[in-house]
């Protein structure tokens, strides 16, 4: 589970911001929205949601934290020497644009409490550090910086010890990748969490999950959990074939760079199945409105946008509600009614429908979730911009005065919150315009 993401001097954030899914001691709806640990004695919320106006941020903080994955992921395997890191610092202040980018994560994994951050330019990791929390007390497995690494040598010996310390993990790569790589166990271990428990998707597009999904709906068992929830959701669709495709049928129409991975593994005597669309099957009805058959719509073609993208998160919903994954989405409720993403805020914040604890990180512009008594006070959080165009983070708990089961949406729409945009005058280019004289048009 995640305990705080905490990031600096990335993208629009200049100052670090803390992203904390620490519940406070409030007990308001402590009974399904919070899961205890008291090992550690930690109380985690199940869920948080992020408002803001736009361009305030929202979205930049879930790009922060899927680019710490990815790196973590791909530094030691997927980058060669010289490659640059796609790091972005806040270019808006000419001091803060050419220093490094901060990240750091505090997760809980298979009873094991993990500290992990780094810093990082485009060119090379500037520092790295590595603790570890087995019972109650913090351990250091690394730090690095430019001056070289401190090692807890008997946890990093052997191998990997060289490694690490001879110099060989370059620049642009992360020794907690390198470590991984090499089957350190406590790196293992941790790395596990970035990629397997650590998920992220955008609600603007199912380009990255849509495939997921209908490999998904081939598995019988896997499929009717998909119709129930498609059905539970309100669609009136019975049932769902995915229509697979020859490569050269469909070669001309993909991206470029998957047509190559998919040349490649032909070569190699594989042969990828390549999915080109799903079918819903839906009840039609004769002149006594008796169910007569069923008609096949085309998911892409025939049916809505919310229909479609909700049928793509319902392979992901599953799969994170399974394993207990922490699940990230960009504009969550994007093309989704408004009562559908309640529903989906509440399977993960109930103990019974999400047993494993899995979290849900999201922003959105749905203001309606704020007024339905979904979320404690602080799973609410809020971004906005200062006049030099860097984001602030800061949740409603952060407010003095705010009542359990106040008028959240009322009032944060009326401003008093902040994070809303300050809008001018809509009509004056309009009125601009039909003022001029007739020979200046």
């Amino acid at each position: 589970m995640l305990v705080r993401f905490t990031i600096r001097n990335y993208k629009s954030f200049r100052e670090p911001a803390e992203w904390s899914l620490l519940a406070s001691p409030d007990t308001t709806r402590e009974a399904d929205n919070i899961v205890e640990v008291p090992e550690f004695g930690l109380r985690l919320l199940r869920s948080a949601v992020v408002y803001g106006a736009n361009a305030s941020g929202k979205s930049k903080l879930v790009q922060a934290i899927m680019f710490m994955r990815d790196f973590v992921r791909n530094s030691s395997r997927e980058t060669q020497k010289g490659d640059a890191i796609p790091v972005e610092p806040f270019r808006l202040s000419t001091v803060t644009e050419h220093e490094p980018s901060e990240f750091e994560v505090v997760f809980l994994h298979e009873q094991v409490l993990y500290r992990y951050g780094f810093t990082a330019s485009t060119t090379q990791v500037v520092a790295e550090w590595f603790y570890y929390r087995p019972k109650t007390k913090e351990i250091e497995l690394f730090y690095r910086d430019e001056q070289g690494i401190r090692l807890h040598k008997s946890r990093f010996s052997g191998i990997i010890q060289s490694l690490v310390t001879g110099k060989n993990v370059r620049e642009n790569a992360l020794s907690l990748s390198v470590a991984s790589q090499f089957n350190n166990p406590i790196a293992v271990h941790a790395f596990e969490w970035f990629d397997d428990k650590l998920g992220g998707v955008s609600g603007l597009s199912a380009d990255s999950y849509q495939g997921y999904s209908m490999s998904e709906a081939e598995n019988p068992a896997q499929k009717q959990r998909m119709l129930d929830l498609l059905r539970q959701a309100d669609l009136a669709i019975m049932d769902v074939e995915i229509e697979t495709a020859e490569f050269e049928q469909v070669s001309a129409t993909m991206p470029t760079q998957l047509r190559r991975q998919v040349r490649e593994q032909l070569k190699q005597g594989h042969k990828p199945v390549i999915y080109s669309d799903v079918y819903t099957a839906r009840l039609q009805y004769d002149a006594n409105q008796e169910a007569s058959g069923s008609v096949s719509f085309s998911l892409t073609s025939d049916e809505s946008a919310g229909t479609e993208k909700f049928f793509y998160l319902t392979g992901p919903l599953l799969d994170v509600l399974d394993n207990g994954m922490v699940f990230v989405v960009d504009e969550l409720d994007s093309r989704l009614h408004p009562n559908l993403v309640a529903q989906i805020v509440a399977l993960f914040n109930s103990r019974t429908l999400n047993p494993h604890n899995a979290q849900l990180l999201f922003n959105t512009h749905n203001s309606n979730l704020l007024g339905k008594s979904s979320f404690r006070r602080d799973q609410v959080w809020f971004t906005e911009k200062d006049r030099f165009g860097a984001t602030t983070l800061y949740s409603l708990g952060d407010f003095t005065g705010v009542k359990k089961d106040g008028q959240y949406e009322d009032n944060y729409l009326r401003g008093k919150y902040g994070a809303i945009p300050i809008l001018g005058d809509f009509g004056h280019p309009f009125t601009a315009t039909q003022s001029q004289p007739e020979d200046a048009r």
